[in-house]
């Protein structure tokens, strides 16, 4: 086990399962910077998705990011097992000896509206999205060392407060739950020094929109181009550093302009 007293910080990751994916930016720049992380990983729900697992396998994702080492390890979960939350900051620390950072990228996508939800799927949509990122950070306070200083969360949600979401209502409302907790988190954390913020990174390019989507939709950025996964990997960078340390309780819409609302529309 590693010193508690060692300088380098560590990181948490949910969902890294695709090199395609937002996780994976995350961690790549998070090692970059010389956090040490855990990936947390559930490669069974990518491969029943329109987009599929990962071509090399989650082994194929840990070699590109330099392998199994002091540096990076993994774990297989599933976030919908209340249980799941623990395991993954218990595994980190006995990896590491300490967790600074959770950063709560995992998401289920649920393409049900109104008319066809239906009980089972709201239910694990709930599970996975807003009850595993509660239980995520509350197995993270439990175990951080306040001596480290600048603990940091960070939860993702998405743009349903900027706009409806049709054909997404589980996911719609989970992520909203994501939302609103975000500001009552980062209450109950502040006076211990750990910071609780959350991302909307808009529309990126992960892989799973089609040619068609990607085309429709270009116009609708200013940047004249989707967002990237490295983009959003930046920008989570920043709030899991010590310079972000007096910002709290925010939902950060990193978006690069996205307009809902084209000019011809």
């Amino acid at each position: 086990m590693v010193d508690r007293a060692s300088e380098a910080r560590v990181a948490v990751v949910t969902g890294v399962s695709r090199r395609a994916g937002i996780g994976f930016a995350i961690a790549q720049r998070l090692l970059r910077d010389g956090t040490r992380v855990l990936l947390h990983s559930f490669s069974p729900y990518d491969a029943g998705q329109p987009w599929g697992a990962d071509p090399g396998g989650v082994d194929g994702l840990v070699d590109e990011l330099g392998g199994v080492s002091d540096r990076l390890q993994q774990i297989e979960a599933d976030l919908g097992d209340p249980s799941a939350s623990k395991r993954v900051i218990e595994r980190a620390i006995d990896a590491f000896g300490a967790v600074d950072a959770l950063v709560v990228n995992h998401a289920r996508s649920s393409e049900q509206s109104l008319e066809t939800t239906t009980v089972a799927e709201l239910d694990r949509a709930w599970a996975v999205n807003a009850r595993a990122a509660v239980l995520l950070a509350q197995a993270f306070a439990a175990s951080h060392d306040d001596v480290r200083a600048d603990g940091r969360i960070v939860l993702f949600t998405s743009g349903q407060h900027l706009g409806p979401m049709p054909g997404e209502l589980p996911y719609a409302i989970s992520k909203g739950a994501v939302h609103q907790v975000t500001r009552t988190l980062a209450d109950e954390l502040a006076d211990r020094g750990i910071t609780v913020n959350a991302i909307n990174p808009g529309p990126v390019d992960s892989g799973w929109p089609s040619d068609e989507l990607r085309e429709r939709l270009r116009p609708a950025f200013p940047a004249g181009r989707w967002g990237r996964p490295e983009d959003i990997g930046a920008i989570v960078g920043w709030i899991v550093s010590p310079d972000s340390a007096w910002m709290t309780g925010q939902v950060i819409d990193a978006e690069g302009g996205f307009r809902r609302r084209l000019p011809y529309d």
